[in-house]
């Protein structure tokens, strides 16, 4: 029996199903809430100031005005705040629309900017954030020299003003000073590779605010920039590309030395851009339960550090072949028992 048949049997209204979906149309009606607002503000103006209820008789309007003035005082200071001076606002929307253009030309020169070291990057990176926040700051303190505030009283009172940001927004000032110090002071740059709570990336953005580091998968995070303590610059210094090759027990070990050594040694010639010099023979690493582990290691960039393992994987696994080395791989041995 469907759904239907029960609500008709239960005396349920047919469009009992539709009910919710007008209730959940009204909720997000997004001119609702901007209509009763408006009903409000028009009944306050009205009642509180009589001179606006245009439909009463003169006599009326001025009667009520008198009354309302011996309760409240000059009510008609009430109208005032809605006072439009369309001057200003033309001042305002042409302030707005040539800072907006100045906005787009600031960012077509910083996309023309090529740097080409990490640092000029770093700084092309900063810059290009700073500039955002310097065009909306001067935007702002425009606008209201233009409607008419005295921006002499508020700078005036700039210490006030600076004591209650500077607890309100202490985290936000630690940011940007942090940002600045992490810049000139080339703790990293745009382009390293750095380690930070044990998130590894690459550095692609430093901000006024953030940093933005992405992994290897793409993944973006965004670090605060009083946040960014006790990192690891994994570009600093060459990486080690660790590979460790199982051989067979029964294999002979100098044998086999001799011939991954030999295959090492052709790398660097096959993969320049990857290897800087031939990887380093170590010796044998462990003794494992079914092989004799050898450890090669190779000095390459943090970026190569994957890929050159890889590369070592693939080159000795084809090289012990060919030399018919046996790699153990586990095998498992089922006794029969006798019936």
């Amino acid at each position: 029996m469907d759904n239907t048949t029960n609500s008709a049997q239960n005396g349920a209204p047919k469009d009992a199903k539709t009910a919710p979906k007008a209730h959940k149309l009204d909720k997000h009606n997004p001119w609702k809430k901007v209509i009763i607002l408006a009903v409000i503000l028009l009944i306050v103006l009205l009642v509180t100031n009589p001179s606006l209820m245009f439909f009463l008789p003169a006599a009326w309007r001025e009667s009520m005005k008198n009354a309302y003035n011996s309760l409240f005082g000059d009510v008609d200071q009430i109208t005032k705040v809605l006072d439009i001076k369309w001057v200003r606002i033309f001042k305002v929307i042409v302030i707005v629309l040539f800072m907006l253009i100045v906005k787009s030309v600031l960012k077509i020169v910083m996309e023309k900017i090529k740097p080409k070291t990490p640092k000029g990057a770093s700084i092309h990176s900063m810059v290009k954030s700073f500039s955002g926040y310097a065009v909306a700051l001067i935007m702002l303190i425009w606008c209201l020299s233009a409607i008419g505030i005295n921006l002499s009283t508020i700078f005036a009172s700039i210490g006030i003003v600076a004591l209650v940001i500077g607890f309100a927004a202490e985290s936000l000032i630690e940011d940007v000073v942090t940002g600045l110090f992490l810049v000139f002071e080339d703790e990293f740059n745009v382009g390293d590779i750095i380690e930070y709570n044990g998130f590894r990336g690459t550095v692609t953005n430093i901000g006024v605010r953030v940093t933005s580091i992405q992994d290897p998968g793409g993944n973006i995070k965004l670090v605060n920039n009083s946040d960014l303590r006790n990192i690891m610059n994994r570009s600093r210094t060459s990486s080690n590309a660790v590979c460790d090759v199982p051989v067979s027990y029964a294999a002979n070990l100098a044998g086999a030395e001799t011939t991954l050594k030999a295959i090492a040694a052709t790398l660097p010639e096959k993969y320049p851009e990857v290897f800087r010099s031939v990887p380093e023979y170590l010796g044998v690493q462990a003794l494992d339960t079914s092989s004799v582990n050898l450890r090669f290691i190779a000095k390459v960039n943090e970026s190569d550090i994957y890929k050159a393992a890889r590369l070592m994987n693939r080159e000795f696994k084809i090289g012990m072949d060919e030399a018919g080395i046996e790699i153990p791989f586990q095998q498992v041995v089922v006794h029969k028992g006798e019936s």
